[in-house]
């Protein structure tokens, strides 16, 4: 079980002796020739993982050395995304190849389409949030192997060091993280163990993790095969028999993660890369990239956030959020035409219904064709590797289920299936049957992980958290760079806004940073309603090359860090 332990002036950073640096440190002071460098950047939401980041690439390792280094290391220290009981999408351009990791996670065998209805046909209330039942298979284990044996350079055990130290010596909680906790004791309350793990942890003590520290050893021993096949297997399946989970031995051992083609598209003179399904991300980004262009004409002259850009991008986005509830599900149990979807004809037919001065009727939005919490980051090597990883438990905290024995929580990724056509889910989203439950199905996601390619070059590194908000925040996110001229921090933490179809005349706004009451009055005399979101969207992390330089920005509404270094190109 997780245990704390009173700080007494110890350092809470964590420092990594990199054999390759004071190897080179001791050429130079023995007059050999210093390594070539190259610039690298990292934007990571956490600063213990980002010191892990930043250490795996000075060593040596590559972007997704990094990324499984990084993604591990939060599982420890962010623990209200962070995971390795989720799954998420992996997005890279390694060595001139452009891949995408599908770990999402999955249904298991015996879930259906009715597993949360009543005797009345309705949804239980918060069946599909807490408690056991709401997990699905997770993938992030897998997925992190299958990116380590396809493009990994350094050793899988070392990658997962840091982690494993910061589990089992601990580290100082920030603030927000142990606000957050608290705040969701009583979401939770004796519906879940949550509370047994996780009710004592303070911004003023080393937070330890000792069962989670001895799980990662166990994959970092044994890779994957222990967290679907070994004891982490079996913990799980013990936890489900316990909490009444429907997660089998036979689920885990069956799951795989999936390499897809990426989503690509030209737009202007980039290369996009984003998301396929199953997350209709990559499709929201692309739509509203072109769709923005389509209504150029519209756009010219109208300032950045003022009262007839925030119209006219909703505008967008509630077309977009149409064609997701229609059509958009894993395309492993549902035909999908993605390429009709993102189309330059078909993007420029629906900007001809965009209304430019009134909000259109939601009569007139039909689909086009007959989080919180998820966390993102982005990494650019010294070789110009790029990898855009986001990944989720999905509502903060998950499922509030912990694996006994094993210390990590588990999602509740079922909640994004549609548990009943035409009913929203936590992110007030609904779906069709497109993505209802099925056995084995994968749930429809809006994780975003983007790379912008000029040539071969990467241009751009961006990806947010955000829930059913994470696309329209990143489509805003590049637009803000490469229409309004922003530097990346400026980007990053513009404020940000979102349209979402239903309901039709509501605009939420970031909480931190909301829109100029003068801007919101503007928007009501037309017939909107405008309030703060009900959670701070986005944490945006994003790394942009300027000319020969990377210029990485995390985001200011949280506790990540951007930062670009120099690291020897000789291996």
């Amino acid at each position: 079980m997780t245990s704390i332990l009173t700080l007494t002036g110890r350092s809470t950073r964590l420092h990594l002796l990199c054999a390759c640096l004071l190897a080179g440190r001791l050429s130079a002071q023995t007059g050999e020739p210093a390594p070539q460098t190259a610039q690298a950047a990292i934007a990571i939401p956490d600063p213990y993982a980002a010191e892990v980041a930043k250490a795996i690439l000075l060593s040596g390792g590559n972007a997704v050395d990094a990324a499984i280094a990084t993604g591990f290391a939060l599982a420890v220290t962010y623990i209200d995304a962070g995971n390795i009981g989720g799954g998420g999408f992996m997005l890279t351009h390694m060595e001139g190849e452009s891949a995408f990791l599908d770990y999402r996670e999955k249904a298991a065998l015996t879930a259906h389409r009715d597993m949360y209805l009543d005797q009345q046909g309705e949804v239980i209330e918060n069946a599909t949030l807490i408690g056991a039942k709401a997990a699905a298979v997770p993938g992030t284990v897998a997925g992190m192997w299958a990116a380590h044996q396809r493009y990994g350079s350094l050793p899988w055990r070392g990658l997962l060091q840091p982690a494993i130290k910061l589990a089992r010596e601990g580290f100082i909680p920030a603030p927000a993280l142990v606000d957050e906790i608290h705040a969701n004791l009583d979401w939770f309350g004796n519906k879940t163990n949550f509370k047994d793990y996780f009710s004592q942890i303070s911004a003023e003590q080393l937070f330890r993790q000792p069962e989670l520290a001895t799980t990662l050893e166990r994959i970092a021993d044994q890779g994957s095969a222990d967290f679907y096949r070994g004891e982490t297997a079996r913990l799980i399946v013990a936890q489900m028999a316990k909490d009444d989970g429907l997660i089998s031995l036979e689920d885990l051992a069956s799951y795989e993660a999936v390499w897809r083609e990426p989503l690509k598209a030209l737009w202007r003179n980039y290369q996009v890369l984003s998301s396929p399904p199953p997350s209709s991300g990559g499709f929201g980004v692309i739509q509203l990239l072109k769709m923005k262009d389509a209504l150029a004409f519209h756009f010219e002259g109208v300032a950045h956030n003022s009262p007839q850009y925030v119209h006219l991008v909703s505008e967008m986005e509630k077309r977009v959020f149409a064609d997701r509830g229609a059509y958009l599900g894993d395309s492993d149990f549902v035909d999908i035409d993605i390429e009709t979807l993102i189309s330059d004809s078909y993007v420029e037919r629906r900007a001809r219904e965009v209304n430019p001065k009134t909000i259109s009727r939601l009569d007139g939005v039909s689909p086009g064709l007959t989080s919180p919490n998820t966390t993102h980051y982005s990494i650019i090597d010294q070789w110009g590797n790029a990898v855009s990883n986001t990944y989720t438990i999905n509502w903060a905290f998950g499922s509030g289920v912990i694996i006994e024995g094993a210390g990590f929580l588990l999602n509740n990724e079922m909640d994004d299936f549609s548990a009943k056509p035409g009913v929203p889910n936590i992110y007030g989203v609904v779906g069709s049957n497109a993505n209802e439950i099925q056995s084995g199905k994968r749930p429809l996601s809006s994780m975003s992980p983007t790379i912008l390619l000029e040539g071969d070059k990467v241009m751009m590194v961006v990806g947010t958290p955000g829930g059913s908000t994470i696309f329209t925040t990143v489509f805003q996110t590049i637009i803000n760079i490469t229409d309004f001229g922003m530097t990346p921090l400026e980007a990053v933490g513009a404020t940000r806004f979102h349209h979402q179809l239903l309901p039709s005349d509501l605009i939420t706004t970031s909480i931190a940073n909301p829109l100029p009451d003068q801007t919101k009055s503007a928007l009501r005399e037309r017939g909107y309603r405008v309030q703060p979101h009900d959670w701070e969207f986005g944490d945006v992390q994003l790394i942009w090359r300027d000319g020969d330089t990377l210029r990485p920005a995390a985001d200011p509404r949280d506790r990540g860090v951007g930062e670009v270094f120099a690291a020897a190109i000789e291996r």
